[in-house]
């Protein structure tokens, strides 16, 4: 009789495989940085030693090449909770304001898309909702690659712009709103009893041009959970009963937060404190009139070149946040 082997169990055997190569793949930044830090300090003792202005320089660029990787290094070992891990599931919502408020839902997709680009993680918008002039009302990325959520979870609640409107003829400042839901896309099967009766499953045609079905078949799936007014949707897969699929996948994942939150009664850790969408509840402040500044409410963080925050320059908050989290 064979004994029971490392491959039996296939999922379990995958997810083994890839918590050992993420393992290899730190041990090996690890041991390049403490390379780099030989290296400087053999560099620092030859140019005090032949006092080298040319070594100095070599030094400052090599230091700053070292910093860099080490603060990465040291967020990610700030991310050890259990989700942390995992894809992204992130969902912007235009606040009041009409087309102003569509636009900067609009900003934001593109700068967290910009941010996942930088990182090299993978970008799928599965659910929108266009503005009527710009932007959109809602937008939902499903964002992957290692740590995707862990990074992004300190981006939910309220993001509140400050500049001069492109849709105002009087060219005055204008204030707008909108919100940013992240969850963990949690891909394994949830055991977390749902009712039939508790759901509302409506269906819609997608949105937007592509795909020979798209604007043809109901396809876009919307499921609405009655008891707590959980709503997701989707509408990129092929088929119907894909998009039924990957809604209920995301409902499962809400719901099983909200009742680990609940059981832990520590709402704010996990799906972060639910603020409405307008004056007062912001947790970022972006001013581009009549100065430049990015402000994290929160932890105080201020960024001053706004544009480059506005172009995927997130880090600076995500670090700042981690660590005031974890010291708290």
């Amino acid at each position: 009789m064979e004994a029971p082997g490392f491959w039996d169990n296939p999922e379990e055997s995958q997810n083994s495989m890839k918590e050992l190569d993420s393992l290899k793949s730190q041990k090996q930044s690890y041991e390049k940085l403490e390379e780099q830090f030989e290296e400087i300090m053999i560099l620092i003792q030859m140019g005090n030693e032949e006092d080298d202005e040319d070594i100095l320089e070599e030094v400052k660029e090599s230091y700053e090449e070292f910093v860099s990787v080490f603060e990465k290094m040291r967020i990610e070992t700030l991310l050890s909770e259990e989700y942390d891990r995992n894809n992204a599931i992130l969902t912007l919502h235009a606040g009041a304001g009409g087309t102003e408020s569509c636009d900067w839902a609009g900003m934001l997709c593109r700068m967290y898309q910009r941010w996942a680009d930088k990182k090299g993680y993978t970008v799928e918008m599965i659910d929108f909702l266009d503005g009527d002039e710009a932007g959109f009302k809602t937008v939902t990325l499903e964002i992957r690659g290692e740590n995707a959520y862990g990074y992004l979870k300190s981006e939910k609640g309220v993001h509140r712009l400050v500049r001069i409107s492109p849709f105002n003829a009087a060219g005055k400042r204008q204030t707008s709103f909108a919100s940013c839901d992240v969850m963990p896309d949690i891909e394994d099967d949830i055991d977390i009893e749902i009712r039939d009766d508790d759901l509302k499953i409506d269906t819609y045609r997608s949105s937007g041009a592509g795909g020979q079905h798209i604007n043809k078949t109901s396809s876009a799936v919307r499921i609405t959970h009655i008891p707590t007014g959980t709503v997701v949707q989707c509408q990129n897969e092929r088929s119907q009963f894909q998009n039924k699929d990957k809604a209920m996948q995301m409902l499962k994942a809400k719901l099983y937060l909200m009742k680990k939150a609940e059981n832990e009664a520590k709402v704010s850790d996990i799906r972060g404190e639910v603020m409405d969408n307008g004056w007062g509840s912001q947790i970022r402040s972006y001013v581009l009139q009549p100065y430049t500044m990015v402000k994290d409410h929160r932890t105080n963080k201020e960024v001053g070149n706004a544009a480059s925050v506005l172009d995927g320059n997130l880090d600076p908050f995500i670090s700042e946040y981690l660590k005031q989290r974890v010291n708290n």
